[in-house]
C-alpha cells in the first residue's frame, strides 16, 4: 500500500467515518433553514426553483422550508411585476439577523481552533485545504483523470480569484 493509499484511509476514518459535532451541525444545516438562510444572505432573492438547484433538493421540499421560514418572519415571498408566475424569495430583517448570527457564531469556532492550532500551521491548513479542493473539483470518482492542462487551468483560476 503506497501512501496514499494509507492517507486516504487515515482521511477516512478521521474525518468522514468519525464527523465532529461541528460537522454534523453544518451537514444538518447544508439541507435546511441555515443553508437557505445564508444562501439568501449572500445572494440576494431567489426563486424557490434557483433555492431548490443550490441545495440540490426538489422545489416541494423548497417550498415547505420557505413555509417555515415565512412563518418565524424570516423570509416574505413577492410575485415579479413584470411575470406574476415568478415568485421571488427574500430575507427579512430578522432572517438577516440570523445569518448574521450564524455566520458569526462559524466564524468564532473556526477561529478558536485556527488559535489552538497556531499561526504557522492554521496558514498551512488553509493554503492545502484550498489545494485539496481545487483537486476535488477536478477529480470525480468514477470518471476519468484531469489532464495536466485542466489541473494547470483550475489552479491559475484559483490564483487568479485571490488576487
Amino acid at each position: 500500500m503506497g501512501f496514499e493509499e494509507e492517507l486516504f484511509h487515515e482521511l477516512a476514518t478521521s474525518t468522514w467515518d468519525k464527523r465532529s459535532r461541528m460537522q454534523q451541525e453544518m451537514v444538518k444545516g447544508a439541507k435546511g433553514e441555515p443553508f437557505a438562510v445564508q444562501e439568501l444572505y449572500r445572494k440576494g432573492p431567489l426563486t424557490p426553483s434557483q433555492l431548490a438547484a443550490s441545495m440540490k433538493t426538489t422545489t416541494g421540499r423548497v417550498s415547505a422550508l420557505l413555509s417555515a421560514l415565512e412563518k418565524k418572519g424570516q423570509i416574505t415571498r413577492e410575485s415579479d411585476p413584470d411575470d406574476r408566475r415568478v415568485v421571488h424569495v427574500d430575507l427579512t430583517e430578522a432572517g438577516r439577523e440570523r445569518a448574521e448570527k450564524q455566520r458569526d457564531d462559524m466564524r468564532d469556532a473556526v477561529c478558536w481552533i485556527f488559535s489552538q492550532m497556531g499561526e504557522r500551521r492554521a496558514r498551512e491548513f488553509v493554503e492545502l485545504s484550498k489545494e485539496f479542493t481545487t483537486y476535488m473539483t477536478l477529480c470525480m470518482p468514477g470518471k476519468p483523470r484531469p489532464t495536466p492542462e485542466e489541473v494547470a487551468k483550475a489552479f491559475s483560476e484559483n490564483t487568479q480569484e485571490v488576487a
